[in-house]
Formats: structure tokens, sequence, C-alpha cells
């Protein structure tokens, strides 16, 4: 069957992918400086409105390579009260229709989560 294809015929297959390949990844790369500046945001008013001490990025967005078009935005917290954390979460979700923002309370994670985001974490 690809002997059927006429060299135009594949060159022009070629220039498509290259096209199509090259608006993927400048989405991504707009969808990744997305969900940076709401990440400073995010911490911003954790620390600004909820009295949080230190919020720290995790997951995907710390390896660029692995921020996709499906990927959400963890961040930890530390210093939220049984009296805020729910409306934390609710004002750090409120953020952005179009990523999906996770925000854990490291007071309430596994020890195992808690030793990741220490180890690999991005603080803000």
């Amino acid at each position: 069957m690809a002997s059927q294809i006429s060299p135009e015929q594949m060159e022009q297959y070629k220039r498509t992918a290259r096209a199509r390949w090259q608006t993927d990844r400048q989405r991504q790369d707009a969808r990744r400086e997305r969900a940076r500046q709401l990440v400073h945001q995010a911490a911003d008013v954790l620390k600004r409105e909820y009295g949080v001490r230190r919020v720290v990025l995790f997951g995907s967005l710390t390896h660029p390579d692995r921020f996709t078009q499906w990927s959400d935005v963890d961040l930890a917290a530390w210093g939220l009260t049984p009296a805020n954390w729910l409306r934390a979460i609710g004002a750090v979700r409120a953020l952005s229709d179009e990523i999906e923002l996770n925000l854990v309370d490291v007071e309430c994670c596994s020890p195992e989560l808690l030793a990741a985001i220490e180890r690999d974490g991005v603080p803000l």
C-alpha cells in the first residue's frame, strides 16, 4: 500500500504531521505556562487569606515532559487549620475551570506522600 503513495503525497503528509505536532507542542507549552501562573496565584491566596506558612508544588508540573493536556496540578500546604482547610481547597480549585488544582494538607497525608513531596517538590 505504501508504494501507491506518491512522493508528493508523502511530503504533504509529513508537512501536515509536522504542523500538527508543532501546534500540539505550542498548546502544551501554553497550558504549562498557564498552570505555572495558577500555582503562584494559589500560593498567594493560601498564604494571604488562609495563613498557610509553606506551599510546595509536586507532581507532573515539576517535570515539564510529564505535564500533558490531561494533567492536573498538585500543591501541598503547611498551616491549614480544621476551620479553614475546606474553604482553602475550594478557593484553590475555583482559580481555574481549565486546569484542575489539587491541594494536599500535609497534616492529613500519608508519610510516603509527604516524603515524596519533601524530596521532589518545588517550594513556592
